[in-house]
């Protein structure tokens, strides 16, 4: 194997373990009622974040647990949301 070869799977590794430590901590959050599940942000906000989610990504903003959210609309545009983890209410909305 090459020595690029080598980086490249080194980088994939990296990659998987920091993924996995985040689901354990998202995990744990969600378990000490520190925010909401996915399913529960998607119900109170369904009639707003109407299409197919592509993407989420769980971070931390200023202090605060944000859910990011990608949603494809029937139009074929694809819109980007903020969402406060614990409230569920919408923060940002944006053209992505």
């Amino acid at each position: 194997m090459g020595r690029l070869s080598l980086y490249a799977l080194s980088c994939i590794m990296a990659c998987l373990t920091v993924q996995a430590e985040n689901h354990d901590i998202a995990y744990k959050l969600l378990q000490k009622g520190e925010i909401f599940p996915l399913e529960k942000i998607l119900q109170i906000n369904h009639k707003t974040m109407q299409g197919k989610v592509l993407e989420v990504e769980l971070e931390l903003e200023n202090n605060q647990l944000i859910y990011e959210i990608e949603v494809l609309n029937e139009q074929g545009v694809v819109w980007e949301y903020k969402i406060n983890a614990k409230t569920g209410k919408i923060i940002k909305k944006e053209l992505d």
